[in-house]
């Protein structure tokens, strides 16, 4: 897939990946001004705050709106750091302009809705400024590019995307499930489009930041957007998920960046040894599914449904008991069986319906 884009072009040291940091939201011109002369004593040549910030239920701090803009402002005039809000509606892209904010994203919320994304995009034509676009709140990467194609289709040619994670019902480690699948699958689609990645939301504990920090890394991701406040426990909001600016720094200065370009004939020799594997892999699945259309016929000529759902329970319980005996993630091996079952189902009812 092609986008017509150009280079973000962000500041960032060299030792560092590009880095936006700032607290949730901004709460009192105090609190901006010490998180921002803490951040910048440390390096960090982007400051982000929440301006604008509707919650999942209200009642709860929705943020200061244009109030907290001119704080920003000076942020960028007392720092030189470039500056960095939400917005989610044409008003939020305008005021934003007009007190000079540099870099505009665009929340999981908004996102998920075409309706949203194509106000936004018509407000944005003819205006030169870097937008980043989060992942949806559901794990859809359809809509994650339709989003980002709406920005682009206005004129927007300084585009990235932010990983933040997808919601779940189900809660486990953390706050939003990565679902690192979804970005790299983004990344091979369109790979000039930078990515970003936000361990705060992903995390939503400050002690998973820094292991979520570096994952990011290993996997080739361009940049992180991290909650730093100069007092996480006070916070407004999000409290849990920020971090200073003494311990981010500590977090950037541990990170271990490797090279994405492959060097050697190791390396080659693996990924040749892997090119077989899977070669075999899809042998043996070509193989399952003729099984499964001889099935077919037999469920066809005896007048059973397609769908046996005890065997389907046995597979999937045994599979991923196996699989855990390898050192594979039972969940891993249980999304592959349900593809493998998906498949073999369409199989034989393409036989019974013949």
């Amino acid at each position: 897939m092609e986008l017509d884009l150009q280079p973000l072009c962000l500041p960032s040291d060299n030792e560092r990946p590009i880095v936006i940091a700032g607290p949730c939201s901004a709460e009192t011109e105090e609190q901006v001004m010490t998180t921002a002369r803490q951040l910048a004593g440390k390096g960090c040549h982007m400051f982000r705050a929440g301006v604008w910030k509707p919650r999942t239920k209200p009642g709860g701090f929705e943020g200061n709106g244009e109030k907290a803009l001119p704080w920003l402002k000076q942020v960028k005039d007392e720092t030189s750091m470039l500056i960095a809000t939400e917005v989610a509606t044409p008003e939020h892209v305008e005021l934003a302009l007009k007190y000079d904010v540099d870099i505009l994203w665009v929340g999981a919320r908004t996102t998920a809705n075409p309706f949203a994304m194509q106000a936004l995009a018509d407000s944005l034509k003819g205006v030169e400024v870097p937008v980043l676009v989060k992942n949806p709140v559901n794990p859809d990467l359809e809509l994650w590019i339709g989003a980002l194609e709406r920005i682009n289709g206005a004129g927007i040619k300084r585009l990235g995307a932010i990983h933040r994670g997808f919601s779940s019902y189900e809660k486990k480690l953390y706050r939003n499930s990565p679902m690192w699948q979804i970005p790299i699958e983004l990344h091979r689609r369109i790979p000039n489009l930078p990515i970003l990645n936000d361990p705060s939301h992903i995390g939503g504990r400050r002690d998973l930041i820094a292991p979520l920090c570096q994952q990011a890394m290993d996997l080739g991701m361009d940049g992180l957007i991290v909650e730093s406040h100069c007092s996480p426990e006070s916070a407004w909001s999000d409290a849990k998920q920020q971090v200073t600016p003494d311990i981010l720094d500590y977090i950037l200065s541990m990170l271990v960046i490797r090279d994405t370009v492959a060097h050697g004939d190791t390396l080659a020799s693996l990924r040749k040894n892997i090119d077989e594997l899977d070669n075999d892999l899809i042998d043996l699945l070509a193989k399952r599914m003729r099984i499964s259309r001889q099935i077919g016929e037999y469920k066809k000529e005896h007048d059973m449904t397609v769908v046996q759902t005890k065997r389907y329970s046995e597979i999937l319980d045994k599979r991923g008991a196996q699989g855990s005996l390898m050192g594979i993630d039972p969940e891993c091996i249980k999304n592959i069986f349900e593809h493998i079952h998906e498949e073999s189902v369409r199989q034989q009812i393409d036989v019974i319906n013949k």
